[in-house]
Parts: C-alpha cells; sequence; structure tokens
C-alpha cells in the first residue's frame, strides 16, 4: 500500500513537472513571437530593398541602412575575431590545465562570471578610457569591437568551460591508453563534444554584441556615414534603432524596420553558426 502511494506521488510528481516545463517553453515561444509580429506588423511598410542599400537621410527618417549595416557587421566581425580565439584557449586552459580546487582557476572563475553581470555601460566607459583615449583609438569601430568582445569573452569561456569539463572522464582515459598526446586528444575527442556549449556561448555572445547600445556610444561613435576603415566611426543597428525611436520625431517606422532587419540578422547568423558547427562535427566523425 505505502508504494502504491509513494509510486503515485512520484507519477503526479512527474506530471507536475512536465506541465510547469510545457508551460514555461510555451510562455517564452508566445512572449518571442508578439515582440516578432509586433515588429512586423510595424515595420513591414518601411522595409524595402532600397531601404537596405540606400543610405539615411534626414536624420533617417527617410532612406535607408546600408552604412549603419555594414558597421554593425564589421563591429560583430572585430569582436567574434578578438573573442574566439581568446575564448577558446582560456576555457580549454581553466578546464584541462588547471585542476578544479586550484586557487587560481577559482579566482579567475569569480571574475568572468561577476564580469558576465556587469552593466553594458561600464563596458562602454572602460572601452572609452582604454581602447579610445589610452590606446588612441578615438571613437572608431575597433574601439567598438575591441569592446564588444570584452563583454562576449566572460560567456564565451564559461560556456565552453563547462563544456570541456562535462566530457565523461572515460575519454581522456581511453586516449591515453591508446598513446594518444594531449593536444590530440584535446583536437579530436574533447573540442567536437564540446560542440554544443561552444555554439550556446557563440550565440549568447552575438545576442548580447548585436543588442547593445550603451557600450557603443562611448566607443564607435554615434554618426550614420559610411565607414571608410576600422578606424573610423560608425553607428551600430541597436544604436540607430534606439535614435529614430527616442530621438528623432517621425522615426519609429524606420526603427521597427531596423529592428526587423536585426533580428533576421540575428537569426540568420545563429542559423549559420549552428550550421557550420553541425558540418564540422560530422566531418570530424566521418574522419
Amino acid at each position: 500500500m505505502i508504494n502504491k502511494l509513494r509510486k503515485k506521488k512520484i507519477a503526479y510528481g512527474d506530471i507536475l513537472l512536465t506541465l510547469l516545463v510545457w508551460s514555461t517553453a510555451i510562455l517564452i515561444t508566445s512572449i518571442f513571437l508578439w515582440i516578432l509580429l509586433d515588429i512586423l506588423w510595424h515595420g513591414v511598410g518601411e522595409f524595402s530593398w532600397e531601404f537596405l542599400i540606400a543610405e539615411p537621410q534626414d536624420a533617417g527618417r527617410t532612406g535607408g541602412i546600408l552604412p549603419i549595416l555594414v558597421s554593425t557587421l564589421l563591429l560583430l566581425s572585430i569582436c567574434l575575431a578578438v573573442a574566439l580565439p581568446l575564448g577558446l584557449g582560456t576555457a580549454i586552459l581553466l578546464a584541462e590545465f588547471t585542476p578544479a580546487d586550484n586557487w587560481f582557476g577559482r579566482s579567475i572563475r569569480i571574475c568572468l562570471d561577476i564580469l558576465a553581470g556587469v552593466p553594458s555601460i561600464v563596458f562602454g566607459l572602460f572601452g572609452n578610457a582604454v581602447f579610445c583615449i589610452a590606446l588612441g583609438l578615438g571613437f572608431s569601430l575597433i574601439s567598438g569591437g575591441l569592446t564588444l568582445a570584452c563583454m562576449v569573452l566572460p560567456i564565451l569561456i564559461r560556456s565552453v568551460e563547462k563544456g570541456l569539463r562535462s566530457v565523461p572522464k572515460d575519454y581522456r582515459l581511453g586516449a591515453a591508453s591508446l598513446g594518444l598526446s594531449r593536444t590530440a586528444t584535446l583536437i579530436n575527442l574533447l573540442l567536437p563534444a564540446a560542440v554544443p556549449s561552444l555554439v550556446a556561448g557563440l550565440i549568447l555572445g552575438i545576442g548580447r554584441a548585436m543588442a547593445e547600445t550603451a557600450a557603443l556610444i562611448y566607443t564607435s561613435g554615434y554618426v550614420y556615414r559610411m565607414p571608410e576603415s576600422l578606424f573610423d566611426s560608425g553607428r551600430s543597428l541597436s544604436l540607430h534603432i534606439y535614435d529614430l525611436s527616442m530621438n528623432v520625431p517621425g522615426g519609429d517606422g524606420k526603427a521597427y524596420a531596423s529592428a526587423m532587419v536585426l533580428v533576421f540578422l540575428l537569426l540568420a547568423i545563429d542559423t549559420a553558426a549552428i550550421w557550420i558547427a553541425e558540418r564540422l562535427l560530422h566531418q570530424k566523425i566521418q574522419n
């Protein structure tokens, strides 16, 4: 009798947990679809091919977003070019070459967790002081990209480290028994197994970088002309949306259209990252 009651309690608990998980997933999906439909409803009327290839006119009320789009992609490229090798190398150092109970590793992890929660405007002030003033880069795309890399690094490092630490120890023991070096084990076994964590950290980092406004005001600048080099100033899409909606009367329609472009650009980049990661993992398994 007691065993039957326990089984019923476990069954009810499983049902409640399943309902809670599905309710949360449905709620989050509904909120996302609501936001997406709202952006589409207000922005699709302003969207056209000319909107993508024309330059802004009249403070953004007319024209397009070509210089802003170019500046956004350049900022993201600089960010990823710096954050990916540094983040991957640091994560490997913490996961594979630093014991879990080592004071150095614990200190670095605590610092990374704190940095992941630091407000973006603090990163902006840091980037302005270090990259714009101390290094003499001024208000430029490279200053903004380096600042974004500083913001993305804590998320990327912790995600990849957790992925590497979650790989079973049997992988390492089996590789050692076969005489594989530590480097070969890392490249051929551990990193492919940690690809999902790398992709998750990359997607979170890209999302934060592309949605950033406060940090870029102090680093990449506010102008919307076409950048001639990485040392020229430029405006990101998120900053353009903020300016149109807050500072430009009559700019709401263009702001919604720009937001629509930003959302679909983010979805396209995330989808491409997942596809590339799956292709690389598939090729590694076949080899």
